[in-house]
């Protein structure tokens, strides 16, 4: 009777640490997805102001070349030219900004996943210690 209680009992363990193991990669496979969602976004966003900045800024200097034939003409006409430029170029540069700070931040992909990967090593080497 004892060799059928160690049996099940063994066998109950395997199952639990199975369990366990199964529950924690199910764990760690959310996180890798919710990050990779997240690194998709920051490449959106990067694409964007791209997108932003090379409009802005083309659209700026076909203003400025507007701006300087029309220099030899009324000073009325002078004043909007000028503030449009200034506008467009303005927001191309803006953009430009928001895509270097994007740059910059850098990619943070799976840092969370292999932050929590190094502390269940820990756990499990600071287990295989104490026994």
């Amino acid at each position: 009777m004892t060799d059928t209680t160690s049996g099940s009992g063994l066998f109950a363990a395997l199952r639990g640490l199975l369990a366990d193991t199964l529950a924690l990669l199910r764990t760690r496979g959310e996180l890798f997805v919710v990050e990779l969602a997240e690194e998709r976004l920051r490449l959106a966003r990067i694409v964007l102001f791209g997108a932003m900045a090379f409009f802005f800024l083309s659209f700026g200097l076909v203003m400025l070349t507007i701006f300087l034939t029309v220099l030899l003409w009324d000073s009325h006409r002078l004043l909007v030219i000028g503030i449009c430029t200034s506008l467009f170029l303005g927001s191309g540069l803006l953009a430009l900004l928001a895509i270097h700070r994007q740059l910059r931040r850098g990619s943070r992909l799976f840092a969370a996943s292999l932050q929590e990967l190094e502390q269940d090593i820990e756990m499990l080497q600071g287990v295989k210690r104490e026994h």
